[in-house]
């Protein structure tokens, strides 16, 4: 595969995943297909124990397949070694989860930076990309405050900018308005979906907000070990 627009930003095909049990194993996916295209989000609405932290750990390299194969773009990423899966998901992955895990010690638009200079970008431009970013989504005001100064909206927000500050391919969501309240939890998709759609980069978001999913391009779950889609 190479590189195209129509290119999924995310394929997993056939992908399997067991963990030991006792004498056995538990197959938790048993050859699992999913392909997430760029600007596409993608809801994924299943039980606690069906899998679901399984297949977000599996997809962002945090859990390498037992069998089939993750492409995050043209990139087969199953056999490479630990070095090369650390620097795929530093570029081609923003991960946001249900608590915001920003660093106290830093302000909102420092938390913002720290992942770019790691990424290796000049200190000047990553501070310019982290006040783009935050004023977009809202925080212009907010950028010299600490975690512990902002609302628990306003710190998820600060999570999702950092997530995306590195322009990554792809975004992996774990319940990440499942910490807040109905109102609050609205305006964070609403951020959410506004940064996916203006960087044309795909998403998959776990939730068990049925409201929030129905308003996402399409809905997955797990069964059986396999990924279905739903109506």
């Amino acid at each position: 595969m190479s590189p195209t627009q129509s290119q999924p930003a995310l394929y997993l095909s056939k992908v399997e995943r067991r963990y030991p049990q006792g004498d056995s194993f538990l197959d938790v996916l048993r050859g699992a297909d999913l392909a997430i295209w760029p600007g596409e989000i993608v809801a994924l609405v299943a039980p606690s124990g069906t899998g679901k932290s399984t297949l977000l750990h599996v997809a962002g390299l945090l859990e390498r397949p037992d069998g089939g194969e993750v492409f995050v773009g043209s990139k087969p990423t199953a056999s490479m070694n630990d070095q090369e899966r650390t620097r795929i998901r530093r570029e081609d992955l923003g991960f946001v989860y249900q608590f915001h895990h920003l660093l106290p010690e830093f302000s909102a638009l420092e938390n913002v930076v720290i992942p770019q200079l790691i990424r290796g970008l000049p200190k000047a431009e990553a501070q310019e990309r982290g006040r783009q970013l935050l004023t977009f989504l809202g925080l212009g005001k907010r950028l010299d405050h600490r975690p512990g100064e902002l609302s628990g909206g306003e710190q998820q927000r600060v999570a999702i900018a950092r997530a995306v500050a590195n322009a990554p391919r792809l975004l992996l969501a774990d319940e990440p308005t499942g910490n807040l309240d109905p109102h609050t939890a609205d305006r964070v998709f609403q951020t959410l979906v506004a940064i996916v759609r203006a960087s044309k980069l795909a998403a998959l978001i776990a939730t068990h907000n049925m409201d929030l999913a129905a308003r996402m391009d399409r809905r997955v779950t797990i069964r059986d070990g396999l990924i279905v889609q739903l109506p």
